[in-house]
């Protein structure tokens, strides 16, 4: 069964995680974005929406910050989520 509140906020938009995540495992991070209409990559582009930065992130991080995709923290990529 589909869980029922889901935000439909995350419809259609493309994510990447780079860092070690505190709060998430990747996969059920990765399931979170999915259940909610979202898309999550490996390769970073012009067309990702948001980059998750864990702790230490790599290489990712300063691409995303050249690209101007939207970075997120942990904390802020779980208010996404649950409003």
């Amino acid at each position: 069964p589909v869980p029922v509140n889901l935000n439909a906020d995350l419809q259609g938009k493309t994510f990447i995680f780079t860092g070690e995540l505190q709060k998430f495992i990747r996969r059920e991070a990765a399931q979170e974005v999915s259940q909610r209409g979202g898309k999550v990559v490996s390769s970073l582009s012009r067309k990702t929406d948001y980059l998750v930065a864990g702790d230490r992130p790599g290489s990712k991080f300063g691409e995303a910050q050249k690209l101007g995709i939207t970075i997120l923290t942990e904390d802020q990529f779980e208010e996404l989520l649950h409003g």
